[in-house]
């Protein structure tokens, strides 16, 4: 048998607001962050604008493990497993009593800790010594730190699907709780801020040099963001036996992959990964009240996109709307920000804004993007895309607890 699942809990660490009701703030008043890079020397850098966590710090919300022993992405992931599972209101031996565990998406893992290495390196050379970065390096101590946090012992799973990660990650809690394999999951996503991430995308000509205008007829690329994303999933009848909050169902997802170009998108596999969602959600396309676009601010994101979305859609379109012209491409924990809006559209009845555009692209004409200003709206059923390099697409669907 298979079990409904429901969303309890939401844990963004983000740019423009920690917990649920400041990301909503943030995203109802087009909220943005970025500036001149601070993590790292970026001076050298032609593009050198992001959007950082700044003064926002992981370690201020964990309890249980030592910062000191993790790199950022994995104590980011730490700290939003801990907002998750507070904001469900679970009380922690219910959670360590029940079968709960975490999987978490990333692009880059630590890779800036292997920065750091390299830079000792080229330093010091065959003296340069690394027994403090070495334990804290490999990825998949990404889900051991939230695990260890909520001191639960469930499964621990990162995966490494970049840009879409998030839901993959939340497909997998999905299938977990609905087949009776687990109570409780953590699911999400984390991403630190690295050098390596700057020079690669302004290398392959798709970085931004101030701002992302997602949609816009002038849009030049990303803006570099970081930050952590999380959602604890429970069974329907979990939350109810236990007078939870229900923020939204998961209806379902899509997957695939195209392998098509490593970083062009294929418009056609996006349609069939829309379709596939849909088919898996029960939903009919006339249903979907919001789309939650992966929206990069790149010619030729946005352009696949919205063609896959016109092919499926036709001529009747949902809202859709970027929430990266807010938040920066935060790669990994990006769809896992959109799950997080999607859900909060849902409790609070509005749709995110995609804000800095000036003038749309005129093959566009005819799509809502929700230009620049939150609308009020009765949402309902919502889809959240996320694309990743090597055409790995991943679409999650949710809709209101009725």
């Amino acid at each position: 048998m298979t079990r409904r699942v429901v969303i309890t809990g939401l844990g963004p660490l983000s740019t423009i607001g920690v917990g649920p009701d400041a990301f909503a703030a943030g995203l109802r008043a087009g909220a943005i962050n970025s500036g001149p890079i601070r993590s790292f020397d970026a001076s050298g850098f032609p593009h050198n604008i992001a959007n950082e966590l700044g003064d926002v710090h992981p370690s201020d919300y964990v309890t249980n493990i030592d910062p000191d022993a993790w790199g950022p992405a994995s104590l980011a992931a730490a700290a939003v497993a801990r907002l998750a599972a507070d904001d469900a209101g679970l009380d922690r031996a219910e959670l360590r009593r029940g079968r709960a565990g975490s999987v978490f998406g990333t692009t880059g893992g630590e890779t800036r800790l292997h920065e750091d290495a390299y830079e000792r390196w080229l330093a010091k050379g065959p003296a340069a010594e690394f027994g403090d970065l070495v334990p804290k390096i490999p990825a998949y101590r990404l889900a051991v730190a939230a695990n260890r946090e909520l001191g639960i012992d469930g499964e621990a799973v990162t995966l490494a699907t970049a840009c879409s990660a998030s839901n993959y990650a939340i497909g997998y809690a999905y299938d977990m709780i609905a087949g009776g394999d687990s109570d409780y999951m953590i699911a999400g996503g984390s991403e630190a801020m690295c050098a390596f991430a700057v020079a690669g995308f302004y290398r392959l000509g798709a970085l931004a040099k101030d701002v992302c205008t997602p949609f816009d007829a002038n849009r030049k690329g990303i803006l570099i963001g970081e930050g952590s994303s999380a959602l604890l999933l429970e069974s329907l009848d979990s939350a109810l036996a236990r007078g939870a909050r229900i923020y939204a169902e998961v209806l379902g997802y899509g997957l695939n992959c195209d392998a098509n170009h490593m970083v062009s998108p294929l418009a056609t596999s996006i349609a069939e990964c829309t379709r596939r969602a849909h088919e898996n959600a029960g939903v009919k396309k006339d249903e979907i009240d919001y789309v939650c676009a992966h929206g990069t601010g790149t010619p030729s994101n946005d352009s696949a996109e919205v063609a896959a979305m016109r092919e499926v859609f036709g001529d009747q379109l949902p809202p859709m709307s970027s929430i990266k012209s807010m938040l920066g491409h935060s790669m990994g924990a990006a769809s896992g920000f959109g799950a997080i809006a999607c859900c909060l559209a849902i409790r609070d009845g509005f749709v995110p804004p995609t804000i800095n555009l000036n003038t749309i692209d005129p093959n566009f004409e005819g799509i809502d993007v929700v230009p620049n200003v939150s609308r009020e709206a009765d949402v309902r059923i919502v889809q959240n895309n996320g694309f990743a390099f090597g055409g790995n697409n991943a679409i999650t669907i949710f809709g209101r607890y009725e």
